[in-house]
C-alpha cells in the first residue's frame, strides 16, 4: 500500500478508517469482502480483505519494500478483518518468497491436486489455532468446489470383475482415513534399462520395495518395465502404503487378481519384515465401514485391539512372504 505525501513524514495511524482504505493503491487486483462490495459504513465493520498477490503490496508511509513482512502487522491490527494474501508456489512446493513470511501469518493452506482430475485437497501448513494436520477434500464441478463427504468411495474405482495389478490401501492424510486404489502393470522390457514410471508416490520408494521382493521374495523385476500409479490423481506419502503397492506388483507379475474386498496397511523394512504403522485403529474402522472382509496387517499392530467387537477379519503379516502365499 502506498499513499501520497509532500515530502514530509506522516504519522501513520493504528485505526484503520475508511478514508485510508480508499487511498490504498495496489499494483494488483484486490477485492473487499464486503456486502456493498468494497467499503462499508464507518460504523461496520468489514468482512475481509483479499489480497491476490503479496509481492506487490507496500506500504509508502513505512519505507518499505514490496512484499516485506513489516507490511502485514500494520495492515491486520487487532479487532481488524481478517487479511486473505495468496502467495506463489515454487518448483519444490514451497511459498515462494522469504521464510519469514509464513511465520507472521496465522494459518498457511494449500491446494494440492493434479489438473487432469477433478479432486483438489485443501492441506493445512501451518494453523495457529488447533491442528496441521487436517486437510479437507473437494470436487470441481460445473458450479465451483464442493465438499466430498466419502472420498474413500470414489477414490476405489468400480469394476464388475476382479483385475491383476490393483490392491486397496488404508491410508491417513493428516487425520482423515482414506481407502485408495493403487494400480500396478509390470510388463518385460524392451530396451536394456527397465522403466519405472509413478504417478501419485515416491520413485524412490518405489524402488526400494521392488529391491526387497527381489532380494527377499526371488522375483526378478530387473528384467521388467514397472508402472504405478494411486488412482484418483492424489500424491500420498504415507509409509503404511507399502504393502498395497508390494500386493499390487506381484498380483501383476503374477497375473492373479486380488479381492476387491480385502484392504492393507503395512511398512515394509528392507529385510522384508512388515512393519506396524500408527492409527490402525482409524484405519480398519473405515475399512469395516466401507463393508470390506479383510484388512491384511502387521501382527505387531495387534496389540490392544479386541477383535471379537469387529466385523472385520484382521490378517496378521510379518513377512512380504506370508502376504505371498496367502493372496497367491
Amino acid at each position: 500500500m502506498s499513499s501520497a505525501s509532500s515530502g514530509k513524514e506522516q504519522k501513520v495511524s493504528k485505526e484503520w478508517t475508511p478514508r485510508m482504505w480508499q487511498g490504498c493503491i495496489f499494483h494488483s487486483w484486490i477485492r473487499m469482502l464486503a456486502k456493498n462490495h468494497f467499503l462499508m459504513h464507518p460504523s461496520k465493520l468489514y468482512i475481509g480483505c483479499n489480497i491476490t498477490a503479496i509481492s506487490t503490496l507496500h506500504l509508502g508511509l513505512r519505507l518499505l519494500q514490496k512484499g516485506l513482512y513489516g507490511t502485514i502487522p500494520e495492515n491486520t491490527p487487532l479487532k481488524q478483518p481478517p487479511v486473505f494474501i495468496i502467495g506463489h508456489i515454487n518448483t519444490d512446493g514451497a511459498v515462494a518468497g522469504p521464510k519469514v513470511l509464513e511465520h507472521m501469518v496465522d494459518a498457511v493452506l494449500q491446494f494440492e491436486g493434479d489438473r487432469h482430475y477433478s479432486y483438489r485437497i485443501l492441506r493445512g501448513i501451518k494453523n495457529r489455532f488447533g491442528s496441521s494436520s487436517e486437510l479437507g477434500i473437494y470436487e470441481m464441478q460445473q458450479g465451483g468446489l464442493r465438499q466430498v463427504s466419502n472420498p474413500s468411495e470414489i477414490l476405489i474405482s468400480q469394476k464388475e470383475e476382479n483385475m491383476s495389478g490393483t490392491a486397496i490401501s488404508a491410508t491417513l492424510e493428516g487425520i482423515r482415513p482414506l481407502l485408495i486404489e493403487t494400480q500396478a502393470l509390470v510388463t518385460q522390457a524392451v530396451y536394456g534399462t527397465p522403466q519405472r514410471t509413478v504417478s501419485g508416490y515416491d520413485l524412490r520408494k518405489l524402488q526400494l520395495i521392488l529391491a526387497v521382493l527381489e532380494k527377499r521374495g526371488g522375483f526378478h523385476y530387473g528384467t521388467k518395465d514397472v508402472f504405478l500409479n494411486i488412482a484418483g490423481g492424489i500424491k500420498i506419502e504415507d509409509p503404511a502404503m507399502d504393502l498395497a503397492i508390494a500386493c499390487a506388483l506381484l498380483s501383476s507379475y503374477e497375473d492373479v487378481a486380488i479381492s476387491q474386498m480385502y484392504a492393507f496397511a503395512g511398512e515394509i523394512g528392507l529385510s522384508g519384515e512388515v512393519r506396524s504403522v500408527n492409527r490402525i485403529e482409524q484405519r480398519i474402522s473405515e475399512a469395516e465401514k466401507l463393508g470390506f472382509e479383510k484388512i491384511f496387517i502387521s501382527k505387531y499392530n495387534l496389540k490392544g485391539i479386541d477383535q471379537k467387537k469387529l466385523k472385520i477379519e484382521l490378517v496378521p503379516i510379518a513377512k512380504v512372504e506370508d502376504v505371498y502365499r496367502i493372496l497367491f
